[in-house]
């Protein structure tokens, strides 16, 4: 038992008595407080039970139903989580809080004559848990820190802050619940959230902001709480419009699926880009060059211009014929009102509506002219479906549809030189069209005669999305928290900008772990992109995950990336580096996860994508049950990850086998290597046969 605390009595069996005296008193609020919750939970269920009863109709009765599902899944104990992690005692100088004992854990709890058993950290109160110190007390006279196994309550730690005691990075408890074995989905950090992470996890809803965090700096759990604690501000305002987290892929969701439930947060949508752009199926592959024009930003000019070329000039008046009378509208109001609408650059079917809308005014005052009335709707709703009006229409604003427009792009040389003047090369327009000749080159694209009949590929999809912008008003977001977006193209940026126009965004990242062959070099170009110039950028560097020597062979590679980032360091001084040349890599692999087992925590495989199958092969042959990256927490302790597929990942012991084969298999591989020996935050096992690479040898 780790016990810390000051100026008890004298005697030594005095003081343990004392200690003792007090552990058990907290472990009996800790009761009380998890039996409070359970009639908070039993209380909400009962009313979701008899919800449709009291309610006055059947939509009101849907939403209540909603409403208290959700309080009911908020509500949510899990037995092995400790309900409390800390407590401020603040002193009798503080106006606010003098003689005020609050114990502070991951949700609100209230006793039956509504008074706080457990504040949520969340609330204004308890910013002083995270971010008083010796120097300023913030009006608390202790701060108590617990610790907890399994959920029971075994220690405590108090810092007398009015005395000038502070621990710090010193506190046992701290440092024990950072190093704590990583097993199974992320869990959340509200027990450790440090001063420069609260800050941000704390920032208005109107800011948007930018984290430059290098690896173990904590950028994706200070991202998640900023979402939790936004709605804990912004409760209603944000279940209408929303939060939505992304991140680069399933296996990353489904590691950090846990966290925002764990804190009571459970309608926070989790996507990744390919979700936000499935307007069609993919089902071709781009060759890279491709690719990389298809999600280079001057794709956006060329689509809106190539959408601007359909906008045509009436050629001839409008005649409808209505009964005994006959309504003509001239070529010169025809000209004014297209005029008027491409002014006002509306997306372009609300622009088409537009014009609709004001023919149909048009023929509405020569109808009321000469009827001396006002016609009915089911008039004014025919005559904007009359074939004159119709024809109209299809001359000067025709209909579009997203994947109709890039499809007719793509298909037709000539409108691409058209709408691409300038912008692309007759090279890289060649490219988009399929009619380059080199080996390997031309679109991945299988253009059918029809949008339909087309096989699309990844980039495809999202400049048909980048279409829709174009054509549709898009649904946005309150707020969207973007994970590993150093990554994002300039055209996956304005996906996201679409979706978060209104709102605000916090986008989390690391320039040194840029793989993509557009990846970022500058996040001012990607805030540019994502609709966000202003974002205030901030620098992470101090890391409480990965052990200090893992950082620094990793660190090795920075002058080598040619990105502009300052060096992580890290406090941690307990971690295991070893490098070792080996002749026979899959049975070393198979003796070094025998040996990493003997250790508590979880084991990742890591190795370039082709020897992913070879590796995990070798280890069921050897009796060693190993799990994939998108089943986190699904049993086994062994996980067998891709290069590719390990970025945001963590792990207590993991083992890289053959650097140099992960720096082979792609331009970027020694951005890649920096991602792989990153995801260790115990041990780092590195096996090789070749030479490593020279940045590390």
């Amino acid at each position: 038992m780790s016990l810390h605390a000051q100026h008890l009595p004298h005697s030594p069996q005095h003081r343990r008595s004392s200690l003792d005296d007090e552990l058990a008193a907290e472990r009996a609020h800790l009761s009380d407080s998890r039996a409070a919750l359970a009639r908070m939970r039993e209380r909400a269920e009962a009313l979701f039970a008899t919800g449709d009863k009291v309610a006055g109709d059947a939509y009101t009765a849907e939403q209540l139903g909603r409403h208290l599902a959700r309080r009911v899944a908020e509500l949510a104990d899990d037995p092995r989580t400790p309900l409390f992690f800390g407590r401020l005692d603040f002193g009798h100088a503080d106006a606010d809080h003098a003689g005020r004992r609050y114990h502070v854990g991951r949700r609100h709890v209230t006793d039956e004559q509504g008074e706080p058993l457990v504040l949520d950290w969340r609330a204004p109160v308890s910013r002083s848990f995270y971010r008083a110190s010796a120097r300023d007390p913030q009006g608390l006279a202790v701060r108590r820190r617990f610790g907890f196994d399994n959920g029971g309550l075994t220690s405590f730690e108090d810092e007398h802050l009015d005395r000038g005691e502070e621990l710090g990075t010193a506190s046992r408890i701290l440092t024990a619940e950072i190093e704590r074995p990583r097993v199974g989905p992320m869990r959340d950090i509200v027990a450790t959230i440090q001063p420069e992470q609260d800050e941000l996890v704390r920032a208005d809803l109107a800011d948007s902001i930018c984290v430059q965090g290098a690896p173990g700096t904590g950028k994706t759990a200070v991202g998640l709480h900023r979402a939790a604690y936004l709605l804990y501000l912004h409760r209603e305002r944000l279940r209408r419009s929303k939060v939505l987290v992304v991140g680069p892929n399933r296996a990353f969701l489904a590691y950090i699926a846990a966290v925002l439930p764990a804190l009571g947060e459970v309608e926070v949508e989790q996507a990744v880009v390919e979700d936000l752009v499935d307007r069609v199926a993919v089902r071709a592959v781009d060759p890279p060059a491709v690719a990389v024009i298809k999600h280079d930003a001057r794709m956006a000019e060329v689509l809106r211009r190539a959408i601007e070329a359909y906008v045509g000039e009436p050629t001839e008046p409008i005649v409808v014929s209505d009964g005994s009378f006959r309504w003509r509208i001239g070529l010169e109001p025809l000209h004014r009102l297209v005029h008027e609408t491409r002014a006002e650059q509306l997306p372009y079917a609300l622009g088409r509506e537009r014009v609709r809308a004001r023919v149909v005014g048009l023929l509405q005052r020569q109808a009321e002219a000469r009827r001396a009335e006002s016609p009915s709707e089911a008039w004014l709703r025919r005559m904007g479906r009359v074939q004159p009006v119709a024809a109209f229409l299809d001359t000067v604003w025709p209909a579009l549809t997203p994947d109709g427009l890039v499809h007719a792009l793509l298909a037709d040389p000539d409108r691409l030189a058209a709408a691409a003047d300038g912008l692309l090369t007759p090279a890289e327009q060649a490219l988009l069209t399929g009619r380059d000749s080199a080996p390997g080159a031309g679109s991945g694209t299988k253009l059918g005669r029809t949008p339909k009949a087309t096989r699309w590929s990844a980039a495809d999809a999202v400049l048909i999305d980048e279409a829709a912008g174009l054509i549709e008003r898009p649904g946005g977001y309150g707020h969207v928290v973007v994970d590993e977006a150093q990554d994002l193209s300039a055209m996956q940026c304005r996906v996201i900008a679409r979706r978060s126009e209104h709102g605000s965004l916090t986008l989390l990242g690391d320039l040194a772990q840029a793989t993509a062959p557009w990846a970022a070099t500058d996040w001012r170009v990607t805030l540019r992109h994502l609709g966000k110039p202003d974002a205030t950028v901030v620098p992470l560097t101090v890391g409480f995950r990965v052990p200090a020597d893992v950082l620094a062979f990793a660190n090795r590679l920075l002058p080598a990336l040619a990105v502009d980032v300052p060096p992580a360091e890290s406090l941690r001084r307990d971690g295991v580096l070893e490098v070792r040349t080996v002749t026979d890599l899959s049975g070393a692999t198979v003796a070094e996860v025998g040996a990493a087992l003997a250790h508590e925590g979880s084991v990742a495989v890591i190795a370039a994508d082709d020897a992913v199958q070879r590796l995990r092969a070798a280890l069921t042959a050897a009796g060693i049950e190993t799990a994939t990256a998108d089943e986190p927490g699904s049993g086994p302790r062994v996980t067998v990850v891709p290069a590719t597929a390990v970025k945001g990942l963590e792990y207590d012991h993991v083992i890289v086998v053959e650097p140099a084969d992960i720096v082979a298999a792609e331009p970027r591989g020694l951005h890649r290597l920096y991602v792989v020996l990153t995801r260790a935050v115990s041990r780092l096992s590195v096996l090789h046969s070749a030479p490593l690479p020279a940045p590390l040898d």
